[in-house]
């Protein structure tokens, strides 16, 4: 049996879970409403603020699907209920970062020309710049699937390298260094 999947989700509250009939979970709460649909292997059920994700067998196939689908709802219930954070810091002598527009964010990273990206219109976006500290990109909002991936998007124009450890990594984020070439003899 899943670990994962046999464990109850809890319907905080404030927040409905429905099924229809095909098999779709809709999600609403005071941050928005996500929407997933299920494979037919897997049968999800809501009764007394409790959803309960079950499967019919053990095949292999059911039991690969069993907790993917308990995770997704339990991180669209957290999404709309509590909602999702994450900041990204840029590392680098001249980095910087500004709204251009509602949801254009601009970047400065060193390349001869800057780089503009448009966000989803579910994503809060925030630029803080202050002296004498790395500029922030503080994005918001209640699906945790798009976050992450606006967020590897953005790291991809300058992931942190090892030697001055310049680029743009999460804030906190260790990046392992090395030590560079040795000093002439």
């Amino acid at each position: 049996m899943s670990r994962i999947g046999k464990l109850p989700i809890a319907i905080p509250a404030g927040v409905t879970v429905t099924v229809s009939p095909e098999n779709v979970v809709t999600v609403k709460g005071p941050k928005g409403e996500l929407v997933q649909a299920v494979d037919p292997l897997i049968s999800v059920s809501v009764e007394d603020g409790v959803c309960h994700v079950t499967r019919p067998n053990d095949e292999k196939e059911a039991r690969s699907k069993h907790g993917l689908y308990r995770a997704l709802i339990h991180n669209m219930v957290v999404g709309v209920s509590e909602g999702y954070k994450k900041v990204l810091e840029l590392v680098g002598v001249g980095y910087r970062v500004e709204l251009a527009q509602p949801n254009v964010l601009n970047f400065s990273l060193g390349y001869t020309h800057p780089i503009y990206m448009g966000l989803p219109k579910e994503i809060k976006v925030e630029t803080k710049s202050e002296r004498n500290q790395n500029p922030l990109v503080i994005l918001e909002s209640a699906d945790k699937q798009l976050i992450g991936q606006v967020c590897a998007k953005i790291r991809s124009f300058r992931k942190p390298e090892p030697y001055k450890g310049k680029g743009i990594r999460f804030q906190g984020e260790v990046v392992r260094r090395k030590a560079g070439k040795s000093a002439g003899k």
